[in-house]
């Protein structure tokens, strides 16, 4: 039972590091330019009341 156990993680550590670096080394992604929104404005929240 043992066997299978460290078998079984042999495999899985196996699989697991087999996909690291598949595709070469790593690379910086592309900057993203600025967003082309800009939101300004005044936002006023309350109660009115008049007596």
């Amino acid at each position: 039972m043992t066997q299978y156990l460290l078998f079984a993680g042999l495999a899985l550590l196996l699989a697991t590091l087999s996909g690291c670096g598949v595709d070469g080394a790593p690379t910086r992604p592309a900057d993203t330019p600025p967003p082309g929104v800009h939101v300004s404005g005044e936002a006023r929240i309350g109660v009115v009341s008049r007596l």
